[in-house]
């Protein structure tokens, strides 16, 4: 991803605006096939418009500094910045019909945050979904961020066409779970929190716990491979996928993980939560215009 500079319009402060080589153009799409995509980072807010049919990201990626602290309404303020500057170059009839999906650190039932994993506690019982849609005045989707990136990664990258049970983790501040049964999501898993001698498993396991706790490779993997097994144990999964900021560096711990499930690396990568996004976004503007037409919803 190549980055150059931009204004925050908001802040005052720099934003990052980037191009991924081989991602597609406004001029090369159809309308009615883009979402938009917003992974909510503890560092970052990042997001682009994706052509929902192929996973790819359409024109500019952008990313602004996440505000500290992230209670909501400076978080929902940054995402209608964000929102505004990505539908820039299309047509305002075009642009402002489409709709917005983001990821949050949290577990959410019907667009209400109940959790706030390493963000402002302000987020429990936040109606995210509610708030982000009068904000941006169009169709707003919110999910749990583990989710959302691992709907991507099982729709267009390495769980593509995967039966049985998969496990799609996220290894980096905390550790997100996203489990699929034959393709389907079971939402708000929060595995990451699972009791392991006495401690949540991502205390140990997380990317940051080898940061923090100042371990080799072959020492944090000792404690991630334990987590795994403890999975392993309690589900039987028939693939573990391995995304976050310590899949990049999978090559210095892979060979001292011991359980028996196969192990896959994500392949969407930074963009799988923005992916994600896009793709409940495109499935909450289904249901609505299904609604609309007074037929079932599915």
């Amino acid at each position: 991803m190549t980055d150059r500079p931009a204004t925050d319009t908001r802040t005052g402060g720099p934003a990052v605006v980037g191009t991924k080589p081989g991602d597609r153009q406004p001029a090369d799409v159809r309308h009615s096939d883009l979402a938009i995509g917003i992974d909510f980072g503890g560092s970052g807010i990042k997001g682009a418009v994706v052509d929902i049919r192929t996973g790819q990201l359409v024109g500019d990626r952008l990313r602004i500094a996440t505000p500290q602290p992230s209670v909501p309404r400076d978080v929902v303020a940054v995402t209608d910045e964000l929102v505004r500057r990505l539908v820039a170059p299309w047509d305002p009839i075009q642009g402002d019909v489409f709709p917005v999906g983001v990821g949050l650190p949290a577990a959410i039932r019907d667009g209400v945050t109940l959790t706030a994993a390493n963000i402002d506690p302000a987020w429990i019982g936040f109606a995210a979904e509610r708030e982000l849609e009068l904000a941006t005045h169009r169709i707003v989707a919110v999910g749990n961020d583990a989710d959302v990136a691992g709907l991507a990664e099982i729709r267009f990258g390495a769980g593509r066409y995967q039966r049985g049970l998969v496990m799609v983790l996220t290894i980096g501040t905390g550790i997100g779970t996203a489990l699929f049964i034959d393709g389907r999501l079971v939402p708000n898993t929060e595995l990451g929190h699972l009791e392991i001698r006495g401690h949540d498993a991502e205390e140990r396991a997380a990317e940051s716990a080898r940061e923090r706790l100042g371990l080799g490779w072959r020492e944090w993997a000792a404690g991630f491979d334990e987590f795994l097994h403890e999975l392993e144990r309690l589900f039987w999964p028939d693939l573990f996928i391995l995304g976050g900021g310590a899949s990049k560096r999978a090559d210095n711990y892979l060979s001292y993980l011991t359980v028996k499930t196969p192990i896959a690396i994500a392949i969407l990568r930074n963009n799988a939560g923005i992916v994600g996004g896009a793709l409940i976004a495109h499935e909450r503007r289904v249901r609505a215009t299904v609604a609309a037409a007074g037929e079932p919803v599915p």
